[in-house]
């Protein structure tokens, strides 16, 4: 599954909205610097979609807010 996802790095608390459109955005407390906020945004999806972290991978937007990231499926 393929989510759109933007992110925002440096917040008081971590969150994750679902926006409307399916999409979501998450609140990470983590600075951008040496991929902190990416490890982060991994863990706290593989907490949300209860699956393990080597199933998330960010397949745009590794340097940037907005990403595009896949969840594959785990049973």
């Amino acid at each position: 599954m393929k989510k759109s996802v933007k992110v925002k790095p440096n917040s008081k608390k971590q969150a994750i909205i679902e926006e409307s459109d399916g999409s979501l955005t998450v609140h990470l407390k983590s600075p951008p610097v040496d991929g902190k906020a990416n490890k982060e945004l991994i863990e706290l999806l593989a907490k949300k979609f209860d699956v393990p972290k080597s199933h998330i991978t960010i397949l745009v937007g590794f340097t940037g807010r907005n990403k595009l990231v896949n969840v594959d499926d785990y049973d």
